[in-house]
């Protein structure tokens, strides 16, 4: 039996009652890394074998794997060292100094910082409350001379309104770089995410669709964005990447543009590449079971919403729900005094001293700020888990 931080030893001792009853109120956690002997294996076969812990072989190994399990050529992938580096390079490898972006404000703060590192002008816009993704009729009230690109954030893993998005991109001669964060391994009208359009950039963290401790990639087939992004990533070193995937360095060199250190290293790519072979069997069809057995034991229960949600093609990251008439913050209170652990994702970027404190209005994503709830999601949960959160969900109902 794999063994994984969520895995016991098939010998079970006999407990007393007292002792069971009190593992009911064991902590469910909202997300965890589901890890174990595998990618230990993997990362102790790049030290003690390889001996090499930097960017090398494995990472063009794992780099390979994605493109392989997206359908796309191996050049079109590049693998970084997190999520918010890929949103970075893309950024800066299409949108000029003092560009505008639009994007919405509900996202993750990686984003907006992503954007801004790279010298363009977030411009936070107001977000659908059914799918999660940017409203563009609010997009295209904010479109100046100085836009540049948007960014589609797939909320909740799910990349809703993606083929509206490119129209609207096309219509004003934008770019889209995909914020696929969430969305590894999910399906827009039957593709990959990652196997089309401008960019997509993902994010392989610990608590990810899949995880090499920390990482991320950026996907595309434009072959000057990759160039510019394989020598950004390490440090504007031009052909470095080719160096180093020999086992060579670069020595006499030039740099023609601002780099950064962004590269993966060996140990993360072999964690990773364990991890890529787990998805398709194991991570996905359990993360999309989890989220159904959520949605039929809360679909008649007062006060709660979900986000749509297409269970074929979309494997969930996180599972938002949407609590009403004002009760967000006492259920919170509720399933913690449960031992549950619940989150909120996110906190408006538009509301953020950086980004303008409020500056700027955006009614819609301000009022479902105050109703967004996340519910523990996550491989190592079991249906009894589920049970426990839902029941707790329903007794606060009433």
């Amino acid at each position: 039996e794999r063994m994984t931080a969520t895995t016991y030893s098939p010998v079970v001792p006999v407990r007393p009652r007292r002792y069971i009853l009190s593992r009911m109120k064991d902590k469910i956690r909202l997300s965890r890394s589901i890890v174990g002997p595998e990618e230990g294996a993997a990362a102790a076969r790049v030290i003690t074998e390889d001996g090499y812990l930097g960017m090398g072989a494995e990472v063009q190994r794992f780099e390979a794997e994605i493109a392989a399990f997206l359908g796309v050529p191996a050049d079109n992938v590049a693998a970084v060292n997190s999520g918010t580096a890929a949103v970075h390079l893309a950024v800066q490898g299409m949108v000029p100094t003092g560009g505008e972006v639009l994007v919405q404000a509900l996202t993750f703060v990686a984003t907006f910082q992503a954007i801004s590192a790279a010298g363009a002008v977030p411009v936070p816009c107001e977000i659908d409350p059914q799918t999660g993704a940017i409203d563009l009729a609010d997009a295209a009230r904010r479109i100046t001379p100085n836009t540049r690109a948007i960014v589609a954030v797939h909320y909740a893993s799910y990349p809703a309104g993606l083929e509206a998005i490119h129209a609207f991109a096309a219509k004003y001669g934008l770019r889209v770089i995909e914020d696929a964060a969430h969305a590894f391994g999910c399906r827009y009208k039957g593709k990959m995410i990652g196997s089309f359009g401008d960019a997509a950039c993902f994010s392989f963290d610990g608590i990810k669709n899949i995880t090499s401790g920390e990482g991320g990639a950026i996907v595309s087939g434009d072959r000057t964005l990759m160039a510019a992004v394989k020598d950004a990533r390490l440090l504007g070193v031009e052909k470095d990447t080719e160096k180093r995937f020999s086992g060579e360095r670069s020595w006499e060199f030039d740099v023609r543009a601002q780099g950064w250190r962004y590269h993966m290293s060996n140990i993360f790519a072999a964690i990773g590449r364990v991890q890529l072979k787990r998805f398709p069997a194991e991570f996905a069809p359990r993360r999309v079971a989890l989220a159904k057995q959520y949605r039929a034991l809360l679909a008649e229960v007062k006060h709660i919403g979900f986000f749509e949600w297409d269970e074929t093609s979309v494997i969930p990251h996180i599972l938002p729900i949407k609590v009403k008439d004002g009760r967000r913050d006492a259920l919170k209170a509720h399933l913690a005094s449960e031992n549950i652990e619940s989150g909120i994702h996110y906190k408006p970027n538009h509301l953020l001293t950086f980004y303008g404190a409020g500056a700027v209005k955006l009614p819609v994503t301000e009022a479902l700020y105050e109703e967004i709830l996340s519910l523990p999601l996550h491989p190592g949960l079991n249906n009894d888990d589920v049970n426990r959160v839902c029941t707790a969900i329903r007794t606060f109902a009433g």
